[in-house]
């Protein structure tokens, strides 16, 4: 495996582990009375200051844009913004352990995305292992077992759609494909703000942040699920592509498991170890597919 390779697959897992940390800080802010929209304009503000002083005095970053850089960032922004909020909408309609597991059929569509207007290929171990990973999934939530809210699922199924766009747009839109990675995170950050500001009325409906643990809750959304998430994710895009970093985002909701089972008491039921085992041979499948086709080969 090639050393740039070895990159972006540790990027795409700590992309998909930040990223799966989102209903553990939203829960506790929805908890304490705050809605959708003012805990994500949180998330994205305090990671825009975080981010932007990292970027200003440590990375000494060039923060200057071109007029068509603007543009696609600004559309790439939105889409990003509008995937939180479902997402995050839909954690009020069902367990936000369901909601993350459902989050993952992205990769499907991403996969399709750059099938289809980008003539990327999908080679048999990519298709098998993206089954193996669905069906993961499908087996831990239980099957068919249980009905779940139209709307949340809805909620989840546009969420799922629109960072599939975002995350095919990071490679493949050619005015940013060539910017860094730091500056693509800051910037998707700060634009996507304006779509909370907008929602919550230019600050009319914001609702303060009322104690140390809603403080706490903000500052750690805007950090793991947001600033790491973003710079990985966008890493690991560019070095091994956004197929197989969607593919490997199947730790999500691994990690929304392991933090009900380590925090919440959740019981590791037969049909978790099953699918946990699942989804870690697909996404392992990816990981290790070059040895795999030298080791049949033999």
């Amino acid at each position: 495996m090639k050393k740039y390779e070895k990159k972006g697959y540790l990027n795409g897992v700590l992309a998909a582990v930040s990223y799966g940390t989102n209903p553990l800080f939203a829960l506790p802010m929805y908890a304490m009375g705050m809605g959708v929209n003012s805990v994500l304009f949180y998330r994205y503000i305090f990671g825009v200051i975080i981010y932007g002083i990292m970027l200003k005095f440590i990375k000494k970053t060039n923060f200057k844009l071109k007029r068509k850089e603007f543009f696609c960032l600004f559309a790439m922004a939105v889409l990003f913004a509008l995937s939180s909020i479902t997402l995050f909408s839909s954690f009020q309609y069902m367990d936000s352990g369901i909601a993350c597991t459902i989050l993952f059929v992205y990769p499907v569509i991403v996969a399709l995305i750059s099938a289809i207007f980008y003539n990327e290929k999908l080679s048999k171990t990519s298709i098998f292992a993206m089954l193996i990973t669905l069906s993961g999934i499908f087996v831990l939530n239980g099957g068919v077992s249980g009905a779940l809210n139209p709307k949340g699922v809805m909620l989840v199924l546009l969420s799922a759609l629109v960072y599939a766009i975002y995350i095919v747009s990071v490679k493949n839109l050619k005015p940013i494909r060539r910017m860094k990675y730091d500056k693509l995170s800051f910037y998707v950050m700060l634009f996507g703000l304006s779509v909370f500001i907008v929602n919550l009325k230019f600050g009319i409906e914001l609702q303060a942040i009322s104690s140390w643990k809603m403080f706490f809750c903000a500052i750690a959304l805007a950090v793991f699920p947001t600033i790491i998430s973003l710079e990985t994710i966008n890493i690991a895009i560019r070095l091994i592509g956004p197929t197989t970093t969607s593919i490997i985002g199947a730790l999500e909701p691994l990690t929304a498991i392991f933090f009900g089972i380590l925090l919440f008491g959740e019981k590791l039921s037969v049909n978790r170890v099953i699918g946990i085992a699942l989804i870690l041979s697909g996404v392992s499948m990816i990981i290790l597919r070059d040895h795999l086709k030298k080791f049949f080969r033999k």
